[in-house]
Parts: C-alpha cells; structure tokens; sequence
C-alpha cells in the first residue's frame, strides 16, 4: 500500500516539474478585437445555406468602451 502512495508522489512530483510555466501576458485592447468594418465599395456578401463569415460588411458592432476595475475595501 505505501510503494502505491510513494508512487503517486513521485509521479505528482514529476508531473509538476514538467509542466509549461505560464507567460506574461498583456492585457487585450481595442486592436486585439477582430471586429467586422464598414468601407464603400466593398462587396457584400450573399449566403446560401450556413456558413461562417470570415470579414462581414457591417455598420455597427457594439458599444465597445474601456472602463477601469475598480475595488474598494472596508465595510458596505
């Protein structure tokens, strides 16, 4: 029963040493967002059937705004 649990250790302690570090990485931002855009003179698209659109010729995507986290302590 011990050699399973020393086994298990082992194991554990192998898997961990192996494991991928993580990397830093930065925050997303505007020009991370892969939204669709409107220009004149682009062809629009007609569909048949279902199918994933890869650059769609949109006019409006969303209120997209940055605002800060804010935290606070103490009592409510």
């Amino acid at each position: 029963m011990w050699w399973y649990v020393a086994l298990w250790v082992a194991s554990f302690a192998v898997t961990y040493a192996l494991m991928p570090k993580p990397q830093n990485a930065k925050p997303a931002g505007f020009e991370d967002i892969k939204a669709p855009t409107a220009e004149i003179g682009r062809e629009i698209p007609v569909l048949f059937g279902r199918r994933r659109l890869t650059g769609p010729n949109v006019v409006w995507y969303g209120d997209l705004k940055v605002e800060p986290i804010k935290s606070s302590g103490g009592k409510k």
